[in-house]
């Protein structure tokens, strides 16, 4: 398991690299790469020794402590191979072949605002993804299967009905709160900013809230994400505006996000399969949390904005605190998820949903991908996609093969609407820490309750643990109702 866990992180910095580093005609190159690690990996996962050994184990595990590392390493190993065991090797080496491709196929259409130079890698993608889902017995839906991958034991027939519930509360209140004629934030971030002076800002505030220099890296990336090879190799990215110092500030709190969870897993569980978050939405609910329920908050406007405004000067004009948390949580209906404001954002969540169980239900062509995007945004957020790099083509993960993995986007905002009424009751004095810019807290509860378990607890029992709940719209409902109110009280 430590020599998988080592190729896996192999497999991640090849990532990394293809998203800040590798020149663009390296791709076929790095597709190959990535085809052979997976197989190699693939095949010593399905080695029958591996079985064995679990097998072998499972009287022994029976009394033991069901809770201790070990037993919850089996459980999960058990899981892996089980999964791995269904897939043969050439159809997992042919995914990643295809991930790689498909990952410099979007770029070049990103790039050309073209989406007919991406079209044959997307139904390549729906084509394995369907030969993937034949190779396990029949589920209720077969997007369930997809699903699996990324929130374990979640299902299609539990999504819909939530996705159903935000859509039905959030479509009105985007029509009764939403200006799409203001820009977004207001125009607070608006600039023009030089780079650099954004990359030391960004930096100024990330290494007061969590950032250690010696162990995490900053790159800008055409579509932000984080990447931890070990707790003390943690990459994240951002993405620079000249004209939208907001696009970077909070791609970076989001991102931070993710490589703090990395970063504090418990050293105990290095170099095994339990050394990761335990799914999407969890690991969705720590970037949220920080790009939004801290970064969007009035304590936190209070204390960043003399920080940026050292780095930013003039640019900034003379916004205050008040004016700054006002205009971070308007509603502004978008074009881009990333962009998106909190009450916005699920709403981009639910076009992709809808789009890919119609591609994986065959209801959809992949040449009408384009039109049904820019249909549903119009019907979800009224308004109107100018062209694919604006529209289908904006995410990154189509390209790298990554179905089933929007949802946990929205899942990770209930979740961490559910984290953050626990927090407040264990922290009560939060904000007045947050105003002050001491973060020592919030990091020291988030590492306790969630990050320092790694993949050891499923996410339904973690959340139990620490919430006493199970998933639910509700708190992320009243937590926007709540703040929407606020800010409107202050613009009276």
């Amino acid at each position: 398991m430590a020599q998988l866990t080592d190729l896996g992180s192999i497999q991640s910095l090849l990532f990394w690299d293809q998203n800040t580093m590798m020149p663009p005609h390296g791709a076929a190159a790095r597709a190959d790469h990535s085809s052979t690690l997976e197989l190699i990996t693939h095949e010593r996962l399905t080695d029958p020794e591996v079985g064995r050994l679990l097998d072998a184990l499972e009287p022994w595990a029976a009394g033991e402590d069901p809770d201790s590392d070990d037993v919850r390493l089996l459980a999960a190993v058990r899981r892996d191979h089980e999964k791995a065991v269904r897939v043969p090797g050439a159809l997992a080496a042919e995914m990643s072949h295809a991930d790689a491709l498909g990952q410099q196929a979007w770029q070049e259409a990103r790039a050309a605002a073209d989406f007919s130079r991406f079209r044959d890698a997307l139904a390549r993608h729906i084509d394995l993804r369907h030969r993937y889902v034949a190779c396990f017995e029949a589920s209720e839906h077969p997007y369930d299967l997809l699903l699996d991958d990324f929130e374990p034991g979640l299902t299609t027939a539990e999504l819909r009905p939530l996705f159903a519930t935000l859509r039905d509360r959030l479509v009105p209140l985007v029509g009764a709160a939403g200006d799409r004629s203001r820009p977004r934030n207001e125009g607070v971030f608006a600039g023009p900013f030089e780079v650099e002076a954004q990359r030391r800002a960004i930096v100024d505030v990330l290494e007061v809230v969590g950032f250690d220099e010696d162990a995490w890296r900053l790159d800008p990336a055409p579509h932000p994400f984080a990447q931890s090879l070990a707790t003390a190799d943690v990459r994240i990215t951002t993405r620079y505006d000249l004209h939208d110092f907001g696009v970077a500030h909070y791609s970076a709190l989001h991102e931070f996000g993710h490589g703090l969870y990395e970063a504090g897993i418990a050293t105990a569980l290095a170099r095994t399969p339990l050394a990761q978050p335990v799914s999407l939405g969890l690991h969705e609910s720590q970037s949220r949390l920080w790009e939004n329920i801290v970064g969007r908050s009035r304590p936190f406007c209070a204390w960043v904005l003399p920080r940026l405004r050292e780095h930013l000067g003039k640019a900034l004009g003379d916004v205050d605190a008040d004016r700054l948390y006002r205009a971070v949580n308007s509603v502004q209906p978008s074009l881009i998820r990333v962009d998106a404001d909190e009450t916005t954002y699920n709403l981009h969540i639910v076009l992709r949903f809808e789009l890919e169980l119609a591609l994986v239900e065959g209801a959809l062509r992949v040449g009408d991908v384009p039109a049904a995007w820019n249909a549903g945004m119009s019907r979800l957020l009224g308004v109107e996609v100018p062209d694919d790099a604006q529209g289908v083509l904006q995410d990154v993960h189509w390209g790298a093969g990554l179905f089933g993995y929007f949802p946990t986007y929205t899942l990770g905002n209930l979740i961490a609407a559910q984290l953050w009424s626990r927090l407040v009751a264990d922290l009560p004095d939060v904000d007045e820490r947050i105003a002050a810019g001491d973060f020592a807290p919030l990091r020291g509860w988030l590492r306790e309750q969630i990050h320092r378990h790694g993949r050891k607890f499923p996410p339904r029992e973690l959340l139990r643990r620490v919430t006493g709940e199970d998933l639910r719209t509700e708190p992320f409902l009243e937590y926007l109702r709540t703040k929407l109110a606020d800010a409107a009280v202050l613009a009276a």
